[in-house]
């Protein structure tokens, strides 16, 4: 699979750093920018390059014949979204099931701008006592990769302003829907108003 996965890529223009999480068999992959369907199919196709176990939550409804045999097959994990705080005990146990895994988040929860991430990935990596790998696809260069990991520090905010800041480098599809860089976002200019 990694051969025809990186021969497509190649096919569609993309290079794919080859440089994997060294010494770290579990961690929360934090994927950005996303703003197309597209950020899926070439995120899924890097994963099968570098040979990763990759899980990706997908609520159990999805999980119907033929649908559920394919999203199984690409590392699909059904959850019971109904219960946030089980979202997080459920995701969590997944890796105490697995001596390698890696599961992966698109934390704007949306293809457009959204200031306001999703913080259940966060919530995970502390509650499974893994690090947040940052991972980045570029859409004008098509180049995509890993960066360094986050131990997460328990400030939330800060971490995911830190997060924001090395993404907003990259552009997705459509870079209007992108992640912005902490000092433009608007939830934090919401923020520093409400304290004032």
């Amino acid at each position: 699979m990694k051969r025809i996965a990186r021969w497509i890529l190649k096919l569609m223009g993309w290079t794919i750093d080859k440089e994997t999480p060294k010494g770290i068999n579990k961690a929360v992959i934090v994927v950005g920018p996303h703003t197309s369907n597209w950020d899926f199919i070439v995120g899924r196709l890097a994963f099968y390059t570098y040979g990763m176990p990759v899980k990706i939550l997908i609520k159990k409804e999805a999980f119907v014949p033929p649908l559920g045999w394919l999203l199984k097959a690409i590392g699909g994990i059904p959850v019971d979204r109904k219960s946030k705080n089980n979202l997080t005990e459920q995701a969590a146990a997944v890796f105490g099931q697995f001596d390698s895994v890696y599961m992966v988040f698109t934390p704007e929860g949306t293809r457009t701008y959204n200031p306001n991430w999703k913080k259940g990935f966060y919530y995970i990596a502390l509650k499974a006592n893994v690090p947040i790998y940052i991972a980045y696809m570029d859409f004008e260069r098509k180049i995509g990769g890993f960066m360094e990991p986050l131990v997460p520090s328990g400030d939330i905010d800060k971490d995911i302003a830190y997060i924001k800041e090395k993404l907003s480098a990259y552009k997705g599809k459509y870079p209007e829907h992108g992640i912005r860089h902490p000092k433009d976002d608007d939830y934090s200019i919401v923020k520093s108003k409400k304290k004032k």
